[in-house]
C-alpha cells in the first residue's frame, strides 16, 4: 500500500506537471476526472459538505446514524452515545445494518436522534420515498443533516453500482424535504460560485483555490445544497 507521504508527493507532481491555466478553458477533457482526489486531499464539493456538517454539529448527538461509514460522525460529533452505519448492500460490522431508504420494512422505526446523510439522494431513483424513509428512522425531535449535489459531474463509480440519477437546487430541496418534514422544519443552505463550479468540473482539489474564493456564495451556481430537517412528531 502506498504511504501517505508518497501519495502527497504524487499529488504534488500531478499538480505541477498538469497545472491549471485559468485563461484557457477551451478544452473538452477535464484536467482530472477523479473529483480532484488525485491532486489534493479534498474535492471542492467535499469541502462544502464538511463545512455544512460542521455548522450542524450541535444537532448531532445521542444515537446517530451515517451512510456507508462514520466519517462525519467521527469528525464533527462530540456528544454521541452510539454511532451506527447504514449501507445499501454491505454489512459494515458493529452497529451497522443493510437497509434501503425507499423500503421502510428494512429500517428501524424511530431509533435515531440524528441521521447524517451526505450525497445519497442523488443516487436513489425514488428519492421522495428515501426522504420518507429518513424521516421514519428518526425519533421525534431528531434531526436529518443531509447534502445533495447541484452542479457536479456524473459519478461513474456510483452510476455503475446503483445509479446516478439527480441534481438538485436549493429551491427543490426546500420543497421536497418540506413535503415530508414540514416546510417550517427545514433549513436549506447552498454553497458555490462560478469559480468553484469551474474548479469542481475541471476536477481540481479544494486546495487549488483560496478559502475566500470558496467562501463566496452565488445562488446562481449551487454546487452543494445542505439540508437540516427537524422531525417534530
Amino acid at each position: 500500500m502506498i504511504s501517505k507521504i508518497a501519495l502527497n508527493v504524487l499529488k504534488g507532481i500531478n499538480r505541477k506537471f498538469n497545472t491549471t491555466n485559468w485563461k484557457d478553458l477551451r478544452h473538452t477533457q477535464p484536467i482530472s476526472d477523479m473529483f480532484g482526489y488525485d491532486r489534493g486531499d479534498q474535492s471542492v464539493h467535499r469541502y462544502y459538505i464538511d463545512e455544512f456538517v460542521r455548522e450542524c454539529a450541535d444537532k448531532i448527538s445521542g444515537t446517530a446514524l451515517e451512510v456507508a461509514d462514520r466519517m462525519y460522525l467521527a469528525r464533527h460529533a462530540e456528544r454521541l452515545s452510539e454511532s451506527h452505519v447504514i449501507h445499501y448492500n454491505e454489512d459494515r460490522g458493529t452497529n451497522s445494518f443493510i437497509g434501503d431508504l425507499t423500503r421502510k420494512e428494512t429500517l428501524p422505526a424511530e431509533k435515531f436522534d440524528c441521521f447524517v446523510c451526505t450525497q445519497t439522494y442523488n443516487f436513489i431513483y425514488d428519492f421522495k420515498a428515501a426522504i420518507e424513509g429518513s424521516h421514519f428512522l428518526l425519533k421525534p425531535g431528531g434531526y436529518l443533516v443531509a447534502t445533495v449535489s447541484g452542479i457536479q459531474q456524473i459519478s461513474t463509480f456510483d452510476a455503475s453500482r446503483w445509479g446516478d440519477y439527480w441534481r438538485f437546487t436549493g429551491e427543490s430541496a426546500k420543497r421536497m424535504f418540506g413535503d415530508v418534514f414540514g416546510s417550517e422544519n427545514v433549513q436549506v443552505v447552498t454553497y458555490g460560485n462560478v469559480l468553484a463550479a469551474i474548479a469542481s468540473l475541471e476536477g481540481l482539489s479544494s486546495s487549488e483555490i483560496t478559502k475566500s474564493e470558496l467562501a463566496f456564495r452565488d445562488p446562481s451556481y449551487e454546487l452543494i445544497i445542505g439540508i437540516l430537517a427537524h422531525k417534530l412528531k
